[in-house]
């Protein structure tokens, strides 16, 4: 009987890949919501050469985090804990606390939920940018990914 040659699965590699850069507003959107969806991004699950054991994700710029809602009552029943690292050092500040001190963390603590509890979830958390307020260091970046990048009059050539 001859043997029937099957078509092999493809599995992405590192090298294949070329991230892109996605800018999120966090503004007036709940937490959870576009937590899932960040992660998502993150994973590369919204690509079709999705590979779950190499990192086939894009990077992810929210800015407005100090805007992100929540519904319910959890700016004042959601604990985030944290460990000094001494004995007795636990720390506990609700979701209001947080949001005063740094908006910043409580989104990346929601996405990072969110991700593989593995090293190469460590390397897509780092993958995250988050600011508080509208602006972002990562526009030339934003711009080559997506082929906007503008030319200033000096750069032209002639």
């Amino acid at each position: 009987m001859p043997q029937v040659r099957r078509p092999k699965s493809y599995m992405a590699r590192a090298q294949d890949m070329s991230p892109r850069w996605h800018v999120m507003d966090a503004s007036e959107q709940p937490l959870g919501r576009m937590a899932v969806r960040i992660a998502r991004i993150l994973q590369g699950k919204h690509r079709a050469m999705y590979t779950p054991h190499v990192l086939t994700g894009d990077f992810v710029v929210v800015v407005n985090s100090a805007k992100t809602k929540v519904t319910g009552n959890k700016m004042r029943s959601k604990l985030y804990e944290r460990h000094t690292g001494h004995p007795g050092g636990i720390r506990t500040a609700t979701m209001e606390q947080v949001m005063g001190r740094d908006s910043t963390r409580v989104v990346v603590v929601a996405v990072k939920g969110m991700l593989p509890h593995t090293t190469l979830g460590d390397q897509m958390l780092k993958r995250l940018h988050v600011y508080a307020g509208p602006d972002h260091p990562h526009q030339a970046q934003v711009n080559a990914g997506t082929g906007k990048a503008k030319v200033s009059e000096e750069a032209k050539p002639e």
